[in-house]
């Protein structure tokens, strides 16, 4: 019994301690190498690298951040929960998808997509473009996966500015995290939000903004309804604004700022409507 008990224990503490996350960062022309880090000084790999950025997923979703003047954030969205990566390269075939893969649903166009970060110059939002040099990384830990994409000597009220930004998927959690660093030290006001498009349901609460529709893809083998939300503590931001395409958060002057970013997707069973992501947000 003490011998089974323990073997009990151990393959307990074992899938405890699975880490449900991963990156994926790799050249599109050999898909079997993959890399911790990449640079250019032109600030565009979007043609280059598989995916067109580096890319992390949790149990959930997958996030990239586009290797190029966008440098917005996409999304990848499941049908049930697992890790499809490694396999899908972001893109399975229709009959993956049929067979129940998830797919590139996520439209960003020109928008900063879903928690993406630009900078704010008092008037107008500032792309981070262009710059000396843009570096993509990415690691893990025990229960997360990380991406970063700094993009080094941007134009900013007259001056060049280093801005980082880390996104943090976590096991067992559904919300990433999204920070955005003035690697300089000089205080930026940031600019992130959320992305939508016509006939998208809007749910709003002190700190959070969530949308729910049809992306207009045609990547994907269908088009199914998709939900996004950003989560923010309202105290960091002097402004709201909505452009017609994305809602958008103005940030204080600051050297830091931090928000949670949720997806999800038609398909799944346990969060498929506005009000479920919503009641899932309170």
């Amino acid at each position: 019994m003490k011998l089974s008990f323990m073997a009990v224990l151990l393959f307990g503490c074992a899938c405890f301690g699975q880490n449900n996350t991963d990156t994926s960062l790799y050249m599109k022309s050999e898909k079997i190498t993959f890399l911790t880090d990449i640079g250019s000084e032109s600030g565009d790999l979007y043609q280059t690298i598989g995916h067109h950025g580096p890319a992390v997923e949790n149990e959930w979703m997958a996030l990239r951040i586009y290797f190029s003047d966008k440098a917005a954030i996409d999304v990848y969205n499941k049908a049930k929960p697992g890790l499809e990566l490694k396999q899908a390269h972001w893109y399975p075939t229709p009959e993956q998808q049929k067979q129940g893969w998830g797919a590139d649903y996520y439209k960003v166009a020109a928008t900063v997509g879903l928690g993406g970060v630009r900078l704010w110059d008092g008037e107008k939002v500032v792309p981070l473009n262009p710059v000396t040099n843009r570096l993509a990384r990415v690691g893990k830990t025990d229960t997360t996966s990380w991406m970063e994409m700094i993009s080094k000597g941007v134009p900013y009220k007259g001056k060049k500015v280093d801005i980082m930004v880390r996104v943090t998927v976590f096991s067992g959690k559904r919300e990433a995290k999204v920070e955005a660093f003035s690697l300089n030290g000089e205080k930026v006001q940031f600019v992130t939000g959320v992305n939508y498009f016509k006939d998208f349901k809007t749910k709003k609460g002190n700190n959070y903004i969530a949308v729910w529709g049809k992306h207009p893809e045609d990547v994907a083998a269908e088009v199914v309804e998709i939900g996004a939300a950003i989560k923010y503590n309202p105290k960091d931001y002097v402004k709201n604004t909505d452009d017609g395409t994305q809602y958008l958060l103005i940030s204080k002057p600051t050297k830091h700022l931090s928000t949670e970013i949720i997806s999800a997707s038609a398909r799944e069973k346990e969060i498929n409507t506005i009000d479920k992501l919503e009641a899932y947000i309170k």
